[in-house]
C-alpha cells in the first residue's frame, strides 16, 4: 500500500468511529509500525485534517455542523465521470474535491465543491472542452474524492453505489 493510500485509510478509519483509536491499533490494520502511524497523523494534520491526539489514540474532530466525510478511492473511464460525479450529488453529498496519487508529483489535489447535477453538468462540460484531460487521466484513472454529508448513512448508500457501478478500487 502506498504511503498516500495507507493515510487516505486513516482519514477513512477514523471518519467511521467516534472512539479514540491508538497508532498500535491503526497500525495493525494497516500492516506498518506504530511510529509509522505516528508520522502520517503528523502529515495528515499538516494537510489540515483535525485529528486530535488522547490518551486513548486518535480522534478526528468533527464539523460542527455534523457533517460526515468520506474519502472514496474510485477508478473509471472518462466517459463515466459524469454517472460517478451524479451518483454522489443525488443522494444529497457533496464532492469536495479530486486526488491522485501521482508517482513523481506525489498527492495532487484539486477542489470541487459540486453538490448538484447543474454543477455536475458544467464541471463536465469544461472538462470536455478543448481536450482538457483529468487528472486521474496521470493516475491510469485512479482516484479519490472526498465527499461530505450530512449523515454516515448516506456516506454508507454512495458507498453501496459506487461499488454496484463498479467505480469503487478495492471492492
Amino acid at each position: 500500500m502506498y504511503s498516500e493510500d495507507r493515510r487516505m485509510k486513516i482519514i477513512q478509519i477514523l471518519n467511521k468511529t467516534d472512539k479514540a483509536l491508538s497508532a498500535s491499533y491503526l497500525g495493525e490494520i494497516l500492516g506498518v509500525s506504530r511510529q509509522i502511524i505516528v508520522g502520517d497523523i503528523a502529515l495528515l494534520r499538516a494537510q489540515n485534517n483535525e485529528i486530535i491526539s488522547t490518551n486513548r489514540g486518535y480522534i478526528l474532530k468533527k464539523d460542527e455542523n455534523k457533517k460526515y466525510k468520506e474519502i472514496f478511492w474510485v477508478k473509471h473511464d472518462g466517459k463515466r465521470t459524469k454517472e460517478e460525479l451524479n451518483i454522489i450529488v443525488d443522494a444529497g453529498a457533496k464532492i469536495l474535491d479530486v486526488i491522485v496519487e501521482h508517482n513523481i508529483y506525489g498527492c495532487i489535489k484539486a477542489d470541487l465543491n459540486l453538490s448538484s447535477r447543474r454543477e455536475v453538468e458544467n464541471f463536465v462540460e469544461k472538462l470536455n472542452k478543448n481536450d482538457n484531460r483529468s487528472l486521474s487521466s496521470l493516475t491510469n484513472m485512479e482516484h479519490y474524492h472526498t465527499v461530505e454529508a450530512d449523515s454516515k448513512e448516506i456516506l454508507e448508500f454512495i458507498e453501496g453505489e459506487l461499488k454496484k457501478n463498479s467505480f469503487l478500487v478495492n471492492s
